[in-house]
């Protein structure tokens, strides 16, 4: 029997199994979590402005106060994880939520008072690192407790359609925003969308499924083994697991020197730059457009085959191109249709990882991903710069594409190329592999 088998099928069908479109948890959890998310885009820009133009910060001091924002992510990970399945994830998610409310404001306190310093920026950006893992390990894990099996992957199409477009406004937003109120007052703004994220998350009703009969471990070590061993032992999930982290490798290789080749070798400039990002960005609103009906249509296997070729296809236009107005806009168009796949493939791969985990792991289940991606990430900026190093920026690029092809061939060679279905249940999943 695999670890895919012994999932509680009845564990979801404690979640209204009403329509998204008359599911109120659903609505109230949609909106929060989109709100909080173009929130945070406001200290993403506030924090390194304040920074260099009211501290006078160092270029050290900037790269530590960058670390600090991302540190949390690997190291915590996994521990958030257990608190995730240990504990209601309705209550993790309205404490971060007034935690980080309160963090956040500390930054424009501080400043009338005058005590603002680089380390206080740090702790706040160590805090809110902290916060959001904690967050986000309950808020992903808590959607099959408020959407039925059968609506599991039009739920995700809608958040990830709303966090795109949370995504896109709330940077542009957040650069508005700052050069209209100024960085530190800006800060209370984001405050509030921290309060408007837990007012939703109180709105939220998750069912209340039920627990596996099995004592779950008591020891953090212990219990962060078993949800790492339930996702490499599940003929399904370790397959996209470790094909999301041989992605985020080869991603991470290519996005070091993006940005990099276009403001050097085809002369974008800032503005071609930020069009570039922008139309790039507006791909993955589209992508969750079209999710559903694709998968019905095509089947999760191909929508997952075909996001993750996108990839080293939709890069080759960087490789290739001049110089020119022309290549600027080939550029935006493969990055919009890239971002359109990979929101498609990752709506599906999620949907498929929350259907087929037992409820008492979905949050260790999702944080194993977590772990694996954020650490990848800056192995993987330091081999980019190696390449560079030994050959050049361009070679670089190069190996970061051809690198996109691994993921895709370690799923042909899994059970998930199978799938021509969505399972509603782990045997579904069963039969298919």
């Amino acid at each position: 029997m695999t670890p895919t088998s012994t999932v509680h099928d009845g564990a979801a069908e404690g979640a209204a199994a009403v329509p998204l479109r008359t599911n109120r948890s659903f609505r109230a959890y949609w909106v929060g979590e989109a709100v909080t998310l173009a929130g945070s885009s406001v200290h993403g820009v506030a924090l390194p402005v304040i920074a260099v133009l009211e501290l006078d910060a160092s270029p050290r001091q900037v790269s530590l106060l960058a670390a600090a924002a991302t540190v949390p992510a690997y190291l915590l990970a996994l521990p958030a994880g257990v608190a995730g399945d240990r504990y209601p994830k309705k209550k993790i998610m309205i404490g971060t939520d007034l935690a980080a409310c309160a963090v956040v404001s500390v930054v424009p306190v501080c400043w009338a008072v005058g005590v603002l310093s680089v380390p206080v920026l740090y702790a706040v950006a160590l805090l809110l690192g902290a916060l959001t893992v904690l967050h986000q390990a309950a808020s992903i894990a808590i959607v099959p407790e408020i959407v039925d099996r059968a609506h599991m992957h039009p739920a995700n199409a809608r958040i990830a359609g709303a966090f795109a477009l949370a995504d896109t406004a709330g940077t542009y937003g957040g650069a508005l925003v700052v050069g209209l109120l100024g960085a530190v007052r800006a800060l209370w703004l984001d405050s509030l969308s921290y309060l408007v994220s837990a007012w939703c998350a109180w709105r939220i009703r998750p069912s209340a499924a039920p627990r596996a009969a099995a004592a779950r471990p008591a020891r953090m070590g212990a219990a962060i083994r078993e949800g790492v061993r339930s996702v490499m032992r599940d003929p399904i999930q370790r397959p996209l697991v470790l094909s999301l982290a041989g992605l985020a490798f080869a991603d991470g290789i290519v996005t070091t020197y993006f940005a990099y080749t276009l403001l050097t070798r085809l002369d974008s400039g800032s503005t071609g730059l930020g069009l570039v990002m922008g139309v790039t960005a507006a791909g993955g609103l589209a992508g969750a457009v079209v999710a559903t009906r694709l998968v019905d249509r095509f089947g999760p296997a191909r929508v997952l085959l075909t996001g993750f070729c996108a990839y080293a296809v939709c890069w080759v236009p960087l490789l290739v191109a001049r110089p020119e107005p022309v290549w600027l806009g080939v550029i935006a168009a493969a990055g919009a249709l890239r971002t359109a796949a990979a929101v498609a493939a990752g709506t599906t791969q999620r949907s498929l990882r929350q259907q087929l985990c037992p409820p008492e792991l979905q949050s260790r289940a999702q944080q194993t991903s977590v772990w694996l991606v954020t650490g990848l990430r800056p192995v993987a900026a330091l081999t980019a710069g190696a390449i560079a190093a030994a050959s050049s920026v361009h070679a670089a690029l190069i190996a970061g594409t051809l690198l996109y092809l691994v993921p895709a061939a370690l799923l042909w060679g899994s059970p998930v190329r199978r799938l021509t279905t969505m399972p509603t249940s782990a045997k579904d999943a069963i039969h298919a592999s």
